[in-house]
């Protein structure tokens, strides 16, 4: 029997024991009480440093199989592990892409024998994520796919989404969107605007990501299906989803830590650590997305992990690849950036980063009580650091965030019970 002791941790300002015995929590007790068997137990002791539930990330590219030089799910799991994240979603876009029932079940498998945390799978809408026509949805959503989505690529077709939203709504399963209409996109590489003009490179149309995803509000509306909104980034866009809300359409959304602290007027050169798509917006569509995460317009924080080699990610924002890594700094920026700052506390980043990731899927959420599975993390709330890519666990290295100093140190995961990360 697989048996752990933390000790001394912090739990709701109280310092506290913690017994877990296999996937379970067994005992919270005073740290005063006696402890009987303590030979029988791994022992860790966190020195009256903070446990927190285990973090949710919906929105991450471990790039397995056929991408394995940027990334595997063994290397993505244990970056996750040390974000203190025990649950993530991974998307389809691999090769091959997971777009049939016998990709799915390869993925399935592969995610349970080589992550060290849980990886749930999603599987895509269309063939190879860009074909004019539908996947076999309810055969994949009664396999084991948490939802559907052509990350990475709009879904010109409206018809296809249509019949997607139709299939997932009788299996209830979500539509994960990322909205985004190629006539819009110009070959664009930064957000169309000031910076875009300054540095001459070809600018991206807020326009490419709010129109289609007013399309999709309007299929949502009509078929009831569960629509989350994948990484969003305009302002625009975060009014429609809160008019939506109101109007009753079954909506969720989420934005990644990047489009929440940096902006356009940000780049001052050709980068490409910032490079991302959707792009990093005007300072505008900034605040709004602070503003409707704030207000509950967006439910949830979501990293977009997207590991590529130095290769990929050198050179001009012309040529390099797309997208940052984000699992091991999301909690230590969010932390810094929003607790510390004094705009939420503690609670409130949970809820963004734990609780409705989970709730928004219909899973159970992570929680630090008797019974409850062993799911959480616990930090070093207190610790200042610089961010190090050489500390990344991630083959990636890929963030404009290097050299930031912040808070929030992960000590240990425990995930279903199992150390995915101990410091």
């Amino acid at each position: 029997m697989n048996k752990i002791l933390l000790k001394n941790v912090k739990l709701n300002r109280e310092i506290v024991n913690i017994s877990i015995e296999n996937d379970t929590i067994k005992s919270i007790v005073s740290n005063h009480s006696e402890i009987v068997n303590l030979d029988e137990y791994e022992v860790f002791d966190a020195k009256g440093n903070t446990i927190l539930p285990g973090l949710v990330d919906v929105h991450v590219h471990f790039r397995d199989p056929g991408l394995t030089y940027k990334e595997t799910i063994e290397t993505g799991s244990k970056a996750a592990a040390h974000g203190g994240f025990t649950t993530v979603f991974a998307m389809p876009n691999v090769k091959p892409v997971v777009d049939n029932p016998q990709a799915l079940k390869n993925m399935l498998l592969k995610n349970k024998t080589d992550s060290c945390i849980e990886t749930y799978q999603y599987a895509s809408i269309s063939s190879n994520l860009d074909q004019p026509d539908n996947t076999d949805i309810n055969t994949m959503a009664q396999l084991g796919a948490i939802a559907f989505t052509n990350d990475g690529h709009g879904v010109q077709n409206t018809g296809v989404m249509y019949k997607a939203m139709l299939a997932a709504k009788q299996n209830n399963k979500a539509i994960v969107a990322h909205v985004e209409d190629d006539s819009l996109i110009n070959h664009g590489v930064i957000n169309s605007g000031k910076a875009a003009q300054k540095l001459g490179l070809p600018g991206m149309n807020g326009l490419s990501e709010s129109s289609q995803l007013a399309r999709d509000l309007v299929l949502a509306y009509k078929t009831g299906v569960h629509y989350h909104v994948a990484h969003i980034s305009t302002a625009e866009s975060v009014q429609l989803v809160r008019m939506a809300k109101e109007l009753g359409v079954k909506v969720t959304a989420e934005v990644s830590p990047h489009h929440l602290l940096l902006d356009d007027s940000m780049i001052s050169m050709d980068n490409p650590m910032m490079k991302m798509n959707p792009p990093l917006r005007s300072p505008k569509d900034r605040q709004a997305l602070i503003a409707g995460l704030l207000d509950g317009t967006i439910d949830m924080v979501a990293t977009d992990h997207a590991p590529h080699s130095k290769e990929e990610k050198s050179g001009s924002m012309l040529t390099a690849s797309f997208g940052i890594v984000g699992l091991e700094t999301a909690f230590s920026l969010m932390y810094t950036k929003f607790v510390k700052n004094g705009l939420v506390d503690l609670k409130t980043l949970l809820k963004w980063m734990s609780f409705n990731p989970l709730r928004t899927f219909n899973l159970k959420p992570n929680e630090i009580k008797v019974g409850a599975k062993a799911n959480l993390t616990i930090m070093d709330l207190n610790a200042k650091y610089q961010i190090d890519s050489q500390e990344f666990l991630s083959k990636g290295k890929n963030s404009p965030f290097i050299c930031e100093k912040v808070f929030g140190r992960t000590l240990l995961t425990l995930s279903n019970g199992k150390v995915a990360y101990r410091i």
